[in-house]
């Protein structure tokens, strides 16, 4: 008897999706007013996105009415629909990433060009010890968050914020024969968006982020530092990426600290994802890689000065970034890395760097960014190229290896989130994943903040311990906003 393939499981359990649409004018709403007329009825993702800080991205996406969660953790991957759900154990598979490719596999749909990236699949954050299916790193520290290493929703139905027509599409995925449920879920959409928003009213509340709590005393941070500057003289690695976490517990409502956070920071991957008890709100910078219509790309950040009101000082403080020796050679360091891990995925000679150590700035800090892309190989798909880029070097530091096992030792706690990945794998074989820094991590109502600084030679332990610091303040300053009330 001949054994079926998992493609030829795949095959007759595909589930064959048809793109259901309906489109409105956008010059009336936001996504977040929309998200909020469509919270009771189920929003649980929000992606926007502001280029280079100043720049409004094209897209902006409100998931609603997930049809599964996906829970990953280290043993198994668990798929929910409501119950206790179906588990797929990792025993006979390289990584999680191949039992999640073949729920994606399964649904077939036909995608046409005016389509946007984002057409239904999967959404959510993926830790930064998920690296562990990829490479032998030792597990010596605490997970002190015991949080899943991956979490997803399956979207089936997406509302679709095109910024450059100013239009707004509700899209919902339908089988054969549902499509009448399908239109009832968009007509139900359509009259919650023609509806009045009310507001809620949120009255002032204690602060939280006056006595927080540090996984690392400065001292303790310091003298961290002084070690990774030891692995370098004796020739371990380069440079590599020390973090501190810092912890609270707030009453305010995370949606209200989104609400502040994207008005005090506005960033190219700003998110909230919303998984009940777990929440991710963040405004990242950063890219970790993107993929859309074939070509990848991955923009590395290295390099950072605070913010001043005044325009000629933070003029000065840019001249200071661009002229430091230090910060240049880190950053070029880490874009031979992006360069070497789209180098692994993508066609030889088709790998370049398009922007160079330009400045971006944010409300509280500036960086120098740079831009590289390349063709992704013919056979290979989003997943060969997220295990390829993931985590960034920039989370790590160079080489990557070492210095993750190194992580494991200074560090004296899991990651969890922070530094890991948040995006989407999308049906249209397309994904866009943004690095988990400028992120508030919410456990019920415990939030966690962490940030990291890039060690080389001849770093300054106490100024490395206040460039974390930087790094958070605008979160912090979210989360005051927000228990202020507005």
């Amino acid at each position: 008897m001949k054994k079926e393939t998992t493609t030829e499981t795949n095959q007759k359990s595909a589930k064959y999706l048809k793109v259901l649409t309906e489109e409105m004018p956008a010059d009336l709403e936001t996504p977040v007013s929309a998200f909020l007329k469509l919270r009771k009825y189920g929003a649980k993702i929000l992606l926007e996105s502001v280029e280079s800080g100043t720049i409004l991205g094209r897209y902006s996406f409100i998931g609603i009415r997930p049809g599964s969660k996906i829970i990953i953790n280290q043993n198994e991957l668990i798929v929910k629909n409501g119950g206790a759900g179906t588990k797929m154990p990792h025993a006979g598979v390289d990584s999680p990433l191949e039992s999640l490719k073949e729920i994606l596999d399964s649904l077939k749909l036909e995608v046409s060009s005016d389509y946007p990236p984002l057409l239904g699949g999967a959404v959510g954050y993926i830790s930064y010890d998920f690296a562990r299916f990829f490479e032998k790193i030792p597990q010596k520290t605490n997970d002190s968050l015991k949080m899943p290493l991956a979490l997803f929703y399956l979207i089936d139905t997406l509302l679709v914020f095109d910024h450059v027509k100013r239009r707004l599409k509700i899209m919902t995925l339908a089988e054969e024969g549902r499509e009448d449920m399908a239109q009832d879920k968009i007509r139900q959409i359509v009259k919650l968006l023609l509806s009045p928003l009310e507001l809620p009213v949120h009255f002032p509340i204690e602060k939280s982020t006056e006595n927080l709590k540090s996984n690392f005393e400065k001292e303790k941070f310091c003298n961290v530092v002084r070690k990774v500057k030891e692995h370098i003289v004796a020739g371990d690695v380069y440079q590599l990426v020390i973090s501190q976490r810092f912890s609270g517990t707030t009453e305010s409502d995370p949606f209200m600290i989104y609400r502040a956070l994207r008005m005090l920071n506005p960033s190219p991957y700003m998110f909230f994802l919303d998984f009940d008890d777990i929440r991710l709100i963040g405004s990242s910078p950063e890219a970790l890689v993107r993929l859309e219509k074939g070509i990848a790309t991955v923009r590395p950040i290295a390099g950072t000065r605070p913010r001043s009101e005044d325009n000629e000082t933070d003029k000065k403080l840019e001249e200071q970034l661009h002229n430091d020796e230090k910060e240049k050679a880190e950053h070029v360091m880490l874009v031979d890395l992006g360069r070497n891990d789209l180098g692994r995925c993508c066609e030889v000679g088709s790998v370049k760097v398009t922007d160079f150590m330009k400045t971006e700035r944010y409300s509280h800090v500036m960086h120098m960014t740079s831009n590289v892309i390349g063709k992704l190989k013919s056979g290979l798909n989003q997943f060969d190229l997220f295990r390829a880029a993931f985590p960034a070097g920039t989370v790590t530091g160079a080489p990557k290896i070492k210095t993750m096992q190194l992580i494991e030792e200074l560090e004296n706690i899991r990651r969890g989130p922070y530094a890991g990945a948040a995006g989407y794998f999308s049906l249209t074989g397309d994904m866009d994943w943004c690095i988990t820094i400028r992120t508030i991590i919410m456990k019920n109502k415990d939030f966690f903040l962490q940030a990291g600084a890039g060690i080389v030679a001849d770093s300054v332990p106490e100024n490395e311990y206040q460039e974390t610091c930087d790094k958070l303040a605008a979160l912090k300053k979210a989360i005051e906003i927000a228990e202020e009330g507005f």
